[in-house]
């Protein structure tokens, strides 16, 4: 584990972001896939990911957080709509990717009339 933190910095932080984390480092909230915020005095922030290093990971309350947006840390506990889904990272090049519909030009129907 020692050895992945110093020589790889896609598992997770690199030493730099683990030594900064220590010192520095005030822990703020995680959030439901494991993500760890923390922020330090000088208000800088910055996440610790629970797995692979993937942008995408970052929930839409905790990105706005991140980015200075707002200063309100997100809450587990907030009420959320019915229509609101839960966040999904960035599907592309897994078997759930947005695949469009082929049309061929024997099938494409006009919508409207050419002008004689």
């Amino acid at each position: 584990m020692f050895f992945k933190i110093i020589f790889t910095w896609w598992n997770k932080q690199t030493i730099g972001t683990f030594f900064k984390t220590l010192f520095f480092g005030k822990y703020v909230g995680s959030d439901e896939h494991g993500n760890k915020y923390y922020k330090s005095k000088q208000n800088e922030r910055w996440v610790i990911y629970s797995k692979n290093i993937e942008a995408t990971k970052i929930t839409s309350d905790w990105y706005l957080w991140i980015h200075h947006t707002i200063d309100k840390v997100p809450d587990k506990k907030e009420k959320r709509y019915k229509w609101q889904k839960d966040h999904l990272e960035n599907q592309t090049g897994t078997n759930y990717s947005f695949k469009p519909v082929k049309i061929s030009k024997n099938n494409l129907k006009k919508k409207y009339e050419t002008w004689k």
